[in-house]
């Protein structure tokens, strides 16, 4: 759509009564479901969820008001749920980054592991740490 007909929709809606609104809502949603190509689910159930609260309350012939004031309530709840997902998405991308092995980097060399020693028990025995008065026997 070009911004001049958008802008011109926008003023015309601006003009409208709130009991008007409903009705184009209704009559876009009629040209909608006859001309426009299907289209894919929603990507948000939440804000089809709040959608199906509107059209509920619009066709029990609700007043204006009422309907504005519960879909102002449901926008702001719609709004906290995603900033909810935003903060889990974001808390788990951040385990994910914590979790997963980080790759060395190839300027600096993988240290050695330190040596094994291959001796016997009586040779073991004179590397082990002693008290200090056992250091001359």
């Amino acid at each position: 759509m070009n911004d001049m007909l958008r802008d011109r929709l926008i003023r015309k809606l601006n003009l409208m009564p709130d009991e008007r609104l409903g009705q184009i809502l209704d009559y876009i949603d009629f040209l909608e479901s006859k001309y426009a190509p299907v289209m894919a689910a929603p990507s948000n159930p939440i804000r089809s969820f709040a959608q199906g609260v509107e059209d509920t309350l619009r066709a029990g012939k609700m007043s204006a008001g009422a309907v504005a004031g519960t879909m102002s309530i449901m926008s702001k709840a719609v709004g906290a749920i995603n900033e909810v997902a935003a903060a889990g998405k974001s808390v788990a991308t951040g385990i994910m980054g914590a979790a997963s092995p980080v790759a060395p980097s190839s300027s600096q060399p993988t240290p050695a592991p330190p040596p094994v020693t291959r001796a016997g028990p009586h040779e073991l025995g004179s590397q082990l740490p002693h008290s200090p008065g056992e250091e001359g026997k």
